[in-house]
């Protein structure tokens, strides 16, 4: 691999941590958010729903202007707003007036940026002229698992030591990391998705596709299954567990984003070994018991080892998804991946959703929002049997 491909990569995979960022940073402060600004369960799950539904929105518009403005004007707009979102939380509350309006107008900007963000990375990753293509995509999509990490392990640390009250500055700090990436990504290489002699599918050719919409299905199962329990095991470690503030946000989310990033790591490093459709499906099967383990559990400790399994087993649904995508459907493009990225987001918004939505009707019980998003998991787990029965072609 030449060293111009390695320098794009590598500012992929800080794009990645930025991503994760947008995500991660802003559910450690949901408990925060409720006794600063008085802000119920049921709009704290607006937050999480309008985040991932305008990731969703933006992803659903760049699958008509990406080709139009360029993947380098994209990534810089990306990180700007990315930025400006997280930078905006520290006086948009008070400046709105209503402090949740305040959150929300927030949250859009850098929704904006974490959508183009999931729209731009990985298909300039495929373009990059390397080998083992999934491998690379998988170890990828560990750095969005390495990033929220680090969210947790640092904001734990500043909260601890300098206190939560003061988390504005850290908002400051982590908007630092976009504004750092957009610079890289002025003059980084980057290279066309489409070879050349290549025919790149239509819009019209793409919707009737049968694997197309298989695909697309098994994004939003991806999404829904990862982030049903992501956006919500800060809360629940702390409220559904009992485990005090100090020490909810590093077993909680940083369990469940270290083997997250573990399983893809390890499928970087041993996927040639290994074959991703019956991987994908093991997984699947995996996932839908630690979401039984989490809900049906009366022991904190197994919860959280349900929490830790979880991350594990829906580490390689998502790349590994962009990854069938990419062989079995060559010459799909931008818009191809504009689209899957939306199906993915659609996930990641309705999955916490979902979940807030049946713990509100039940009493603010967590444990049976989860124990009702196993059906996300169960489903991908069917998916990935479809498409073993179904020809791979167009």
């Amino acid at each position: 691999m030449s060293a111009s491909c390695k320098r794009t990569i590598n500012a992929c995979f800080v794009g990645y941590v930025v991503q994760a960022i947008v995500n991660s940073f802003v559910p450690l402060l949901f408990v925060t958010f409720q006794s600063q600004y008085s802000i119920p369960l049921s709009q704290i799950t607006v937050l999480i729903t309008f985040n991932f539904a305008l990731q969703l929105l933006t992803d659903f518009a760049a699958a008509f202007f990406i080709d139009k403005i360029g993947y380098r004007t994209a990534a810089l707009l990306a990180h700007g707003f990315s930025a400006l979102g997280l930078l905006s939380l520290t006086f948009m509350p008070e400046l709105a007036g209503n402090p949740f309006v305040g959150l929300l107008i927030s949250v859009a900007l850098y929704a904006i940026g974490g959508g183009l963000l999931e729209v731009i990375i990985s298909p300039i990753v495929e373009a990059c002229p390397n080998e083992h293509k999934e491998r690379t995509m998988s170890l990828l999509h560990s750095f969005y698992c390495w990033g929220c990490v680090a969210v947790a392990a640092v904001s734990t640390l500043f909260f601890t030591f300098i206190g939560i009250e003061h988390w504005k500055y850290l908002a400051i700090l982590w908007a630092m990391v976009p504004v750092a990436n957009g610079l890289v990504f002025i003059k980084t290489p980057l290279y066309p998705l489409i070879a050349e002699g290549e025919e790149q599918f239509s819009l019209g050719r793409l919707f009737k596709s049968k694997m197309f919409w298989l695909l697309m299905l098994m994004m939003v199962c991806a999404g829904a299954s990862e982030q049903a329990v992501s956006q919500w095991t800060s809360a629940f470690t702390e409220k559904g567990l009992g485990i005090p503030k100090e020490l909810c946000d590093l077993v909680g989310p940083m369990l469940f984003s270290v083997l997250m990033g573990t399983s893809r790591a390890l499928y970087g490093k041993y996927g040639d070994k290994l074959e991703l459709r019956k991987m994908m499906g093991f997984c699947a099967l995996l996932c839908v018991g630690a979401y039984l383990m989490i809900s049906l559990s009366g022991s904190p400790v197994l919860s959280l080892i349900g929490i830790g399994i979880c991350g594990f087993s829906v580490g390689v649904m998502w790349p590994g998804t962009f990854s069938t995508a990419a062989g079995v459907m060559k010459g799909g493009g931008n818009a191809m991946f504009a689209f899957l990225a939306l199906a993915g987001d659609l996930g990641c918004s309705g999955g916490p959703t979902f979940v807030g939505l049946v713990a509100e009707a039940v009493g603010d019980n967590l444990k049976l929002g989860i124990l009702a998003a196993v059906f996300f998991p169960a489903l991908m787990a069917l998916l990935v049997f479809l498409r073993k029965q179904k020809k791979e072609t167009m």
